[in-house]
């Protein structure tokens, strides 16, 4: 960018202040924390309002200037980091952080997108409401992030993924008008529902400013046990059994293998093995209710014990340990919350976040890890995630004492056939983390013709120019 004029408006827009340009200000908005990708910009922009996103937007439209998006740079895809050309300005929505209202009555919330999901939650509780999305990052991830990826998390099971969440939006559009759809409707049938394009479109639309979210009741009774398992099999007929039992009381079930609990004991601090002997699989298991029993006993403690007793005798576990305190069940989440931070202590891990129907997750375990170790042998495949919708993280760190740049350089060779093994289960390859970079060039592979040509043509009408997240999806 020699032309220095169309920088210089936006400086103006935000202030000296807030248009960060020297290598040491941009340097944390410029790196994926896994290091996947590290790029370059001429600046990054800090707006306070959606009048100066819109400024911006506006300005950048009107003067061919790319604009990258960003929110708590917890994206797993790439998209929210500038290219290596230094020709992609950072839009942090950082300082976009109130929470504007909590309307406790109604069961809402609107805030802005740089809210992190920890200040959302933390703002829900004070009203004694639950905002259920549940992130390992939520102390760093934004709100806005969160909405332009669709984000799961281990609630989906029981609330839905964000999309479920989000009652209205407050769009800037690459152009810079903003459009205002911040109503907590619940029923609202009058033409095409538009903030539904937003969410997961990873910013290339348009950039969410402000939302209303959905609230819900906090829960009066929650349990969680930490269960012991022989196979993923087992986990599955668990699973079926306390659906069946708990139905929307059953809020948590996760799957995690023993080498992942290992990688935890050993290198996430204040954790512990809750189970006195090793399982080859886990599940954690949570269930919630809306009211307490008359005379305070736990109506969760009560049902947690009878799916665990019926399916000990059934001989679908082999030990488990119900939690006896709120702290006791924080540090059961723990564990799993930190299986991703973990798995870099131990080398290279390729990562796959797909999912396929719940009742062929243990097929394409099976399937999957074969295939892995088959391709490298002594690799150590870390597959966890949300049993319940049949979303796993299929991660694989490298075999021990491996190069790691040697076996970083097999990631799409792995993905290739892992992704292959999703694709015959009638499965996905980006169930919650999105496309961003990382995948697009496999979205065509998955998507049909008639699916990209429409993809395309939103693009080109939201965003003609190509002023927002270039190359990013499609």
């Amino acid at each position: 960018m020699n032309d220095t004029a169309p920088l210089s408006r936006l400086i103006e827009i935000v202030g000296e202040r807030n248009a960060l340009r020297t290598p040491e200000d941009t340097a944390p908005y410029l790196r994926e924390w896994r290091d996947l990708y590290v790029g370059k910009t001429p600046m990054v922009l800090r707006p306070g309002s959606r009048e100066e996103v819109a400024a911006i937007l506006a300005h950048a439209d009107a003067h061919g200037l790319k604009i990258v998006p960003q929110g708590g740079n917890t994206g797993l895809v790439g998209g929210q980091i500038p290219n290596e050309t230094a020709t992609e300005i950072v839009l942090s929505l950082s300082r976009l952080n109130k929470v504007r209202t909590v309307d406790a009555d109604g069961f809402s919330m609107t805030v802005e997108a740089g809210c992190t999901l920890q200040a959302i939650h933390d703002a829900a509780e004070t009203a004694d409401r639950l905002f259920p999305l549940t992130l390992g990052s939520q102390g760093s991830c934004q709100i806005g992030g969160n909405i332009a990826t669709n984000a799961g998390g281990t609630a989906v099971l029981a609330y839905g993924n964000t999309r479920d969440l989000v009652l209205g939006l407050e769009v800037v559009l690459p152009d810079g008008r903003i459009l205002d759809g911040l109503r907590s409707l619940r029923k609202d049938n009058t033409g095409y529902d538009l903030k539904q394009l937003f969410i997961g479109s990873e910013g290339t639309l348009g950039i969410v400013t402000a939302a209303v979210l959905k609230l819900f009741p906090r829960p009066r009774a929650q349990d969680v046990a930490f269960v012991g398992l022989a196979s993923p099999g087992d986990a599955l007929s668990l699973f079926s059994r306390a659906r069946a039992r708990a139905g929307s009381m059953l809020t948590g079930f996760e799957l995690m293998p023993r080498i992942g609990v290992e990688f935890a004991v050993r290198h996430l601090s204040n954790a512990r093995d809750p189970l006195q002997a090793p399982s080859p699989w886990y599940v954690l298991m949570e269930l919630s209710a809306g009211t307490e029993d008359a005379e305070d006993a736990s109506p969760t403690r009560a049902l947690m014990e009878t799916i665990l007793g019926d399916a000990y005798e059934a001989g679908l576990v082999e030990d488990a340990a119900l939690a006896d305190s709120g702290q006791q069940a924080a540090n059961f989440w723990h564990l799993r919350h930190g299986l991703s931070e973990v798995q870099r202590e131990e080398g290279g891990s390729i990562k796959h976040d797909v999912s396929v129907p719940v009742a062929d997750v243990p097929a394409f375990l099976d399937e999957a890890i074969a295939a892995v170790e088959a391709l490298v042998p002594g690799c150590r495949p870390v597959p966890f995630g949300h049993m319940g919708d049949g979303n796993i993280h299929f991660n694989v760190s490298q075999p021990v004492d491996a190069d790691k740049a040697a076996y970083i350089a097999r990631w799409d060779e792995m993905n290739a056939v892992v992704h292959e093994v999703v694709g015959r289960f009638g499965g996905s390859i980006s169930a919650e983390h999105g496309i961003g970079r990382l995948k697009r060039d496999l979205l065509a592979e998955v998507k049909s013709d008639v699916e990209m040509d429409l993809m395309r043509r939103i693009k080109a009408a939201f965003d003609p120019n190509t002023t927002l997240s270039p190359g990013r999806v499609l």
